[in-house]
């Protein structure tokens, strides 16, 4: 199931996007300013990227332009108003991919993102992660345990993904929360708790330490 990120301020623009493509078997994860959209990226992988121009600083060009600096290759969407030509222009020079100007219909929405899809994937060389028997792919989304594919729900994957692109470092559970959930969430401490402890009992082998190690009175650390 390829994931997408949507770059958007427009709170009920995103929520539209987010629930049309995951009408069309999209996942879907948002961002609603230039700031979150880099952390985001910085942290996790995406299929696609659906960025508006005009989100609050860094604005898409500037999010785009830092993106491909530091080497990203995800197909970039651009999504804006500015439909001129020398916008159009600014915007493929900056990095993205393709541009599509507002408003859109979704049919045309639909054929750009399957043209983008269909790209030869550079970006996904190495999206194997690796830790004892538990191998996460982030291009598929599947997680398996030697020759058995774990079952995980959405948010237990997006926590052994984090954990696992971050290997021996040590989070306290409010970075965690805010990194995973979201600093909008109303996810708790006991929350996370909860989610460890049965993220462990499907990652986690008899006669082994676990590989989600509690640091007590300061967090947790992925160990493999």
């Amino acid at each position: 199931m390829p994931k997408i990120l949507i770059v958007e301020d427009d709170v009920d623009l995103a929520e539209q996007m987010e629930n049309w493509l995951r009408s069309q078997r999209y996942a879907v994860e948002k961002a609603a300013t230039g700031t979150e959209a880099l952390e985001r990226l910085r942290f996790y992988q995406y299929d696609l990227i659906l960025l508006d121009w005009n989100i609050p600083a860094p604005d898409g060009i500037e999010v785009c332009r830092e993106y491909r600096d530091r080497g990203g290759k995800t197909p970039i969407l651009m999504l804006t108003g500015n439909d001129c030509p020398v916008d159009k222009a600014t915007g493929l020079d900056s990095g993205a991919d393709d541009y599509l100007g507002k408003p859109f219909d979704t049919v045309e929405l639909a054929a750009r993102l399957r043209a983008l899809l269909r790209r030869p994937k550079e970006n996904y060389k190495g999206s194997e992660i690796k830790a004892r028997d538990i191998v996460l792919d982030a291009t598929s989304g599947k997680v398996s345990k030697g020759d058995k594919v774990l079952e995980l729900l959405p948010l237990e994957y997006t926590l052994l993904e984090f954990f696992m692109r971050h290997p021996g470092a040590l989070f306290s559970a409010d970075d965690i929360l805010n990194r995973v959930w979201g600093s909008e969430s109303d996810a708790t401490v006991d929350t996370l708790r909860t989610y460890i402890k049965t993220l462990r009992k499907k990652i986690d082998s008899p006669g082994q330490g676990s590989l989600i190690h509690t640091v007590y009175g300061i967090g947790y650390r992925f160990e493999s």
